[in-house]
């Protein structure tokens, strides 16, 4: 999601927020010169994005704190607890970023304990842009730590294409650095932690599909956590039909199936109503099967040709002989990321990476 698509969220700095970080600033800081905070922050404060907003507060904090670097520090640890949980606090990584570089150990341990309080991960990635070896050697202590928010920010800051940060080239280039934080967490307990392992390894898939799957391999899949971080960083593979990694969550062969009675209905709707897929799945092996069920819609673009979609629809393992009825519903409207045009899209239902089954619907 871009800054652009959720214009809304800028409003976390508004000037009732501006109003309450000066005031706990304040609180902690009794020099603090709430005034001219507040003056200089507010100022075009409609024209900035979020995360213009977020820097011009950091920056605006520095102008009233002190000027070394570790007093400042000092009073933004005593700030942390008394912002609100959430991205509001990334006003204080934000700040080490833009004024510890010269600092490296002092501003990483400061990352270290901001990062409970909503999220280091965008600041340490500047650190890591700055000495990348001294960089993952700190990460992989932490992702070896008691507290499942440092372990993320091992996992979280590392990864080469995080969102609406920069990407980090070298890790793009060779993700073998971090084969160590990831194993560290192959199997973390914690949910927080494994949809980040999830999605940085999903990041890497798209450089380096068979580095990825190298590494799946080697990890204990019969591990209920491993297993879901495999499904989940290996999603974009598996839309792909790539049959190695349908393989590493079970289902490799090709689905011994039967799809019958697909319906697309209605065959023509207008935009805001729904299209509904149905289909009974009946199984001709005598033996269970997993199965990883995907659709695709080709949507009909400006130009008249058409780009596909891939849509998650239902993994299951299926029992010998049995028959079960699949659904879904799917609202057609305009999206920022999408728009549609009228004409015939065409529907596809993938089993295992193999389509077994194809409708259609106008849009009016």
């Amino acid at each position: 999601m871009s800054e652009q698509s959720a214009p809304a969220l800028k409003e976390i700095f508004n000037q009732q927020r501006l109003e309450f970080i000066a005031a706990q600033t304040e609180s902690v800081y009794g020099e603090f010169p709430k005034a001219r905070f507040l003056s200089a922050a507010a100022a075009g404060l409609d024209e900035l994005s979020l995360m213009a907003r977020l820097r011009r507060v950091s920056a605006c904090l520095h102008d009233g704190l002190p000027a070394e670097f570790p007093a400042a520090l000092e009073i933004l640890r005593r700030l942390a607890p008394r912002l609100d949980r959430g991205f509001v606090t990334l006003i204080l990584p934000e700040y080490v970023a833009m004024y510890g570089l010269e600092d490296y150990e002092l501003s990483m341990e400061a990352l270290r304990f901001f990062t409970s309080f909503g999220s280091s991960e965008f600041a340490v990635r500047h650190f890591l842009r700055q000495d990348m070896s001294h960089g993952l050697a700190l990460l992989e202590i932490w992702s070896r730590d008691e507290n499942e928010h440092v372990r993320r920010l091992a996992s979280e800051g590392s990864r080469p294409r995080l969102p609406w940060s920069f990407r980090l080239e070298a890790l793009r280039a060779d993700p073998s650095p971090v084969r160590g934080i990831l194993n560290n967490l192959r199997a973390d307990p914690s949910l927080y932690v494994r949809k980040s392992v999830a999605n940085h390894l999903n990041d890497i898939t798209k450089d380096h599909p068979e580095w990825v799957m190298d590494l799946l391999a080697g990890w204990p899949l019969e591990d209920p956590a491993s297993a879901w971080i495999a499904r989940h960083a290996l999603r974009t593979l598996i839309k792909q039909g790539d049959r190695r990694a349908l393989g590493l969550v079970g289902a490799g062969s090709a689905a011994q199936v039967s799809v019958e009675a697909f319906t697309v209905t209605p065959a023509a709707l207008a935009l805001g109503e729904p299209v509904v897929l149905a289909f009974s799945l009946r199984s001709t092996s005598a033996l269970p099967q997993r199965l990883v069920i995907d659709y695709t819609v080709h949507y009909v673009k400006k130009s008249g040709a058409t780009s596909a979609k891939v849509f998650k629809l239902k993994t299951l393992t299926l029992a010998p002989h049995e028959t079960v009825t699949i659904t879904r519903s799917q609202t057609i409207r305009n999206f920022t990321t999408r728009t549609h045009y009228a004409g015939k899209h065409v529907v596809e239902i993938f089993i295992n990476g193999e389509c077994l089954a194809r409708g259609a619907f106008a849009i009016r």
